[in-house]
């Protein structure tokens, strides 16, 4: 007999099907809620070593606060930038709310890596994996919108020659707040000479440029190495009225390493030093027409050293001049290193200071400078011809300090004759009369000193004796004026070495006041540029040349009887 289910038995059987059918589905959609609360995703998988991708984080689960720990992508990748954001929203009527944390990330090597598994309230993550191939082969690559391009200016070069390194970033996006890694390499000199900014059309499409220029010099052969360099710069438009700049991405750009063969300095090279350049100069200037040269006048020759792809410091120091009758005094040189476009120019400097002692037709020898051609890779020499001029006027007695004859007095020429007996009695003799007037002027001045200032004043001008005049005259005088002030006053205290100069007048007299005040004049008056005149310490030592005179002759008045003895 067949049993027949009833329409209510099953109708009821239906109802806790459908309800066992909802349980599960609730508990595996729950399961499945519970296992997805934490999330991870990438924009690509596949990169260059040189380019970054963006990795977003979710979060789902009903607690609050915290953050995973982001120092586990440090082993593999450079963390950029991170943003945090809370999301509300309801979607087919359903709502919603998570945290979602945007992280940019640049790969540190090239192969298979990991986006490591994150955790967050007991969630876990999935590790995600990342393909990083070489700068250039990814297959986004040509469509970059930002990229590093490394150009050297040649293949190879010897120790010590300029190299030039540019390396330009390209992009088709707004990019600011660019910051750069320095150049730098061991075993080699680096400066940056150049920046520029332009554009340039890649395959039809505008890219801006900023290129940075670095001139490199290697100090030993070998292998030169140039390590990558890394760019970081902020996507987008600047908004200053923003506090977050949500739209703005943090990029990371790497350039590819480089290296390039550096040469010892060639076995054929006969120089005394080691120049190589792109080319090499001599330039001769003088401060005055050298046809108008004449005895005692100082005139300044400039010589200027100038090599194109060598710094200043490589420069050799120039020869030093030595001619018969020429009295010279060199300056310290000057160097100076130009950067532009095409490296570094160096320019040594050396000035001169030239004096004749007697006149005459004069050559000053050439100057030969050895160095290497770095565009044609062989030795050259650059030279600065013999110059040849004439001097006028009459000779100097003592070419040890030409000129130093008071402006208008006569030079005099020793002439060459024998010394007849009792010479040195008849000096001795004018000796002691001068300084017998001298103390009896001496007296004569004390007697009058209570005349008033401007008295005073116009005596000692008329009265070059006066040592107070040749002092105050060392406060507001000119070089020159107290040059011939001192000239005179010392001619007429020592009749003996009236035609000497000063700076042999004081050799002879053995008074170190006097040789160092004719020093400090003589700096002021003949070196180009003069040396600023030390006026306190001169009016020092001019104020202790009376007490000096003093001693001077006491020596001599001791020393009288043996020289009319016998």
């Amino acid at each position: 007999m067949v049993s027949r289910v009833q329409p209510s038995t099953m109708s009821n059987f239906v109802k806790v099907l459908l309800l066992l059918v909802g349980t599960l589905s609730t508990l595996l959609s729950s399961q499945l809620a519970t296992a997805q609360e934490l999330t991870a995703t990438v924009d690509r998988n596949e990169l260059a070593i040189n380019e970054t991708f963006t990795l977003t984080l979710r979060y789902s689960g009903s607690q609050s606060g915290g953050q995973p720990d982001f120092d586990l992508l440090e082993q593999d990748f450079e963390i950029l930038s991170r943003q945090q954001s809370n999301q509300y929203r309801v979607f087919n009527g359903r709502a919603e709310s998570f945290v979602e944390w945007t992280v940019a990330l640049a790969p540190l090597k090239e192969g298979k890596l990991f986006v490591p598994s994150l955790h967050l309230h007991g969630q876990v993550s999935d590790a995600i994996p990342i393909t990083v191939n070489k700068a250039g082969q990814s297959p986004s690559g040509n469509n970059r919108q930002a990229f590093l391009e490394v150009e050297l200016d040649k293949d190879k070069l010897h120790v010590q020659e300029q190299l030039l390194v540019k390396v330009r970033l390209y992009t088709t996006v707004g990019l600011h707040d660019i910051a750069a890694d320095p150049l730098q390499i061991p075993g080699a000199h680096i400066e940056k000479v150049d920046e520029q900014r332009y554009e340039r059309q890649i395959n039809g499409v505008g890219h801006a440029v900023y290129e940075l220029t670095y001139a490199v010099f290697p100090e030993s052969s070998g292998e030169l190495q140039i390590p990558p360099l890394n760019y970081i710069a902020v996507t987008g438009r600047r908004d200053p009225f923003s506090l977050f700049n949500r739209n703005a991405q943090r990029i990371r750009l790497r350039s590819e390493a480089r290296t390039i063969q550096v040469e010892p300095k060639p076995e054929s090279y006969s120089g005394s030093h080691w120049l190589p350049a792109a080319s090499l100069g001599l330039v001769q200037s003088w401060s005055k027409d050298p046809e108008e040269f004449k005895v005692g006048e100082p005139i300044t020759r400039i010589i200027t050293l100038r090599a194109e792809g060598l710094r200043a410091a490589q420069l050799p120091p120039l020869p030093k001049l030595n001619v018969e009758g020429l009295k010279t005094y060199p300056d310290q040189p000057q160097q100076e290193d130009s950067p532009g476009t095409s490296g570094i120019t160096g320019s040594r400097i050396e000035t001169t200071a030239i004096v004749a002692t007697k006149p005459g037709d004069y050559q000053l020898p050439p100057i030969t400078i050895t160095w290497w051609d770095t565009k044609t890779g062989r030795q050259r020499a650059t030279q600065l011809p013999a110059f040849r001029f004439r001097v006028t006027g009459a000779p100097v007695i003592d070419s040890a300090t030409p000129g130093a004859n008071l402006p208008g007095e006569p030079t005099v020429t020793p002439a060459a004759q024998e010394v007849e007996p009792g010479f040195w009695q008849k000096v001795a003799i004018a000796a002691i009369a001068s300084h017998l007037l001298w103390i009896i002027y001496f007296f004569y001045t004390r007697k009058n000193e209570t005349l008033g200032d401007k008295g005073k004043q116009g005596r000692r001008a008329q009265n070059p004796m006066d040592s107070e005049y040749l002092t105050e005259l060392t406060k507001n005088g000119s070089p020159q004026e107290i040059q011939a002030a001192l000239r005179q006053w010392v001619g007429l205290r020592w009749p003996e070495v009236r035609t000497l100069s000063l700076e042999s007048a004081a050799q002879q007299l053995g008074i170190p006041e006097l040789a160092q005040a004719v020093e400090m004049l003589h700096s002021a008056i003949y070196k180009a540029p003069p040396k600023p005149l030390n006026r306190r310490q001169l009016q020092i030592l001019t104020e202790r040349l009376p007490h000096i005179e003093d001693k001077t002759a006491a020596s001599q008045t001791e020393a009288l009887p043996s020289l009319f003895s016998g």
